[in-house]
């Protein structure tokens, strides 16, 4: 006999809840805090990036075919081997390219005032280096064709005074406009004879200028003065000379016998001097200097011949090998520093002349 049992309960009975009805589910809020920092330090950086500090960053710069920039009237163009220059590039930095310019060996960092003194604007520095470089193709093809045995005809007509760097020794004494054609008795042709007749003084030296300073309104009239001045401390290096001013060519005469045309497309400084030097004398050989051969290389000209120093020498030493150069002709004075950045990458060649430069060529096989 079957029983059933009934049970009475006070407790209340819970309605049925449909299968599809679940509680809202819980997402981490991690995602959301990171990408609201990500975006915050992206509107930091995006405020902070123009915003420059009082440095400059020196870096290895673009590597050039000189051929790509020179054209000598019925030359010869190497079909094999490449003469390059160097180039460093120089920019004012912001702090993050500041910060990591600083940890880079391939990066120098300079303080604003020993790149652009203060007082002197971005402009006028731009036109320096420009005037430098046309200096630069003029001795360059001066010296390529007398080496080569040429008859030449170029003289200078004094150092320009683009503009002078306030507190300097030179502020207030030269003017905008001045052409410098003596200093302390000895001839100024060029901007560069006062570079290199500098090297003689020290600081608090007396030096006595002969200028052609322009007549008020007139383009075509200038009077003749003698001005003195005392030399102050350079600012990049106060146990050298510095006179305060910005420099270019007054207009010189020329005559070349052979018609040569280098672009420069807006680079500027002296220190392409020697591979332009190198690369016209090529042109003007049927037989390749360079023997096939990608030979990089970096210096100033100046019209005996000699090479001078440049700035940059181990961002210029990076480009070359970054470039697949062979070897890498180096100014005498730059030689160790060179050394120190090519390690085993890359040949150095020590150059104190064109002469070390042709000899260098004349080994490749």
């Amino acid at each position: 006999m079957d029983q059933y049992l009934e049970v009475e309960s006070d407790a209340p009975v819970a309605p049925d809840v449909p299968a599809a009805v679940q509680p809202p589910a819980s997402y981490p809020k991690w995602p959301w805090i990171l990408a609201s920092v990500l975006i915050a330090i992206g509107i930091a950086i995006a405020i902070a990036w123009p915003i420059t500090v009082p440095y400059y960053t020196l870096s290895p710069g673009p590597v050039y075919d000189t051929s790509d920039f020179i054209e000598v009237e019925n030359g010869y163009l190497s079909q094999q081997g490449e003469l390059l220059f160097l180039t460093v590039s120089l920019k004012e930095a912001n702090i993050f390219e500041y910060a990591a310019g600083s940890i880079d060996e391939r990066v120098t960092v300079s303080a604003r005032e020993n790149v652009r003194p203060t007082g002197v604007s971005s402009d006028d520095l731009r036109r320096e280096a420009l005037d430098a470089m046309e200096q630069s193709k003029q001795d360059a093809t001066f010296v390529a064709l007398t080496t080569l045995g040429y008859e030449v005809t170029f003289i200078g007509t004094g150092a320009l005074v683009i503009e002078t760097v306030p507190d300097a020794a030179a502020d207030g004494v030269l003017l905008a406009g001045d052409i410098i054609i003596e200093m302390d008795g000895q001839t100024v042709a060029f901007r560069s004879d006062i570079i290199d007749q500098l090297g003689d003084f020290d600081v608090g030296d007396d030096v006595t200028f002969v200028i052609e300073r322009p007549v008020e309104d007139s383009a075509d009239e200038f009077t003749q003065e003698d001005v003195g001045l005392v030399l102050g401390p350079h600012s990049d290096d106060p146990t050298k000379p510095m006179i305060g001013i910005l420099l270019g060519n007054s207009e010189p005469i020329i005559e070349f016998p052979v018609e040569v045309v280098i672009d420069s497309q807006n680079i500027g400084g002296p220190s392409a001097g020697l591979m332009f030097t190198l690369q016209i004398m090529d042109q003007l050989t049927e037989d390749e200097l360079t023997k096939g051969h990608r030979i990089a290389g970096t210096g100033t000209i100046r019209r005996d011949g000699t090479v001078g120093a440049i700035g940059g020498i181990r961002q210029k030493v990076y480009g070359a090998i970054g470039s697949g150069a062979t070897a890498v002709l180096t100014p005498a004075s730059n030689y160790e520093d060179a050394l120190e950045a090519a390690g085993d990458k890359i040949v150095v060649v020590r150059v104190e002349d064109v002469d070390d430069a042709l000899a260098y060529l004349e080994t490749l096989e």
